[in-house]
């Protein structure tokens, strides 16, 4: 039993590590593969609020998609069969984007927080001004 499992895992391990697509000959480096994945995934995203741009330019999303990266729908979907043909390095670019949209959601979080802050800060001005001196006084026998 065990020498079944043990060749069973190595037939899997060798499985996996083979080629069953070869890369084409106009393959996309993996860097701009994971810019291409970020921006669709920012654009499907964004889809409703940018639609009514699109149709004014005439366009679609993966058109734009083309056009900025100056590449053609053969080369993305044959660069995309080769990358999921390879798992670890497909998990790689996935993995990449993910980061990217996290640090991206992170810092759109701190920037909304801050504007909060300085609202509610602006906010507590304002009450403090309208309150008087003498109130700001009461206020801090209070405490």
């Amino acid at each position: 039993m065990r020498l079944i499992l043990f060749f069973c895992f190595g037939l899997l391990l060798f499985s996996c590590g083979e080629k069953v697509i070869e890369p084409p000959q106009n393959l996309i480096p993996k860097e701009k593969m994971v810019e291409i994945y970020h921006d669709l995934a920012l654009l499907n995203a964004a889809k409703n609020n940018i639609e009514p741009l699109l149709e004014y330019k005439e366009t679609t999303i993966m058109e734009y998609l083309y056009e900025k990266y100056d590449i053609d729908s053969v080369q993305l979907t044959e660069s995309d069969l080769y990358y999921a043909s390879v798992p670890l390095e497909y998990q790689e670019i996935y993995e990449k984007v993910d980061a990217i949209l996290e640090r991206r959601k992170n810092a759109m979080e701190g920037a909304a927080k801050k504007k909060n802050d300085s609202v509610r800060g602006a906010r507590q001005k304002r009450r403090d001004s309208i309150k008087g001196p003498k109130a700001k006084a009461q206020d801090t026998i209070k405490d």
